[in-house]
């Protein structure tokens, strides 16, 4: 099977908000790592549910809320920065990588439209 783009940026991704869920939670931090780590390895969890999708309808609906769910990350991790949980070095390890996925994600939602 071909690896898929996306599905192997998501899956990396979430592996990096586990450790950084894992690092939070060892300052002491529960409720901000619970939030990004929900959000952060939901966006790949609805991509695999994506590309098992039973019709087109469905693929759109889970890729729609891949990105929502990376929205939602980009917000935690904005915060988690501008509230000083995290170093601008942290995030700026993690801020391209989500800024690529979302840019991926709305092609596919753009032109799953189209088709």
């Amino acid at each position: 099977m071909k690896d898929n783009l996306i599905a192997t940026k998501t899956y990396n991704f979430a592996i990096s908000i586990v450790h950084l869920s894992k690092k939070l939670m060892s300052q002491n931090e529960f409720v901000l790592s619970r939030q990004i780590l929900k959000s952060g390895t939901s966006i790949g969890a609805n991509v695999e549910e994506a590309i098992g999708g039973i019709s087109k309808k469905d693929f759109r609906a889970k890729m729609a809320i891949s990105y929502k769910e990376a929205r939602e990350t980009h917000y935690w991790l904005k915060l988690l920065k501008d509230t000083s949980y995290i170093s601008k070095n942290d995030y700026d390890n993690l801020e391209p990588e989500l800024s690529s996925i979302l840019k991926i994600l709305f092609k596919i939602i753009q032109s799953s439209k189209e088709n």
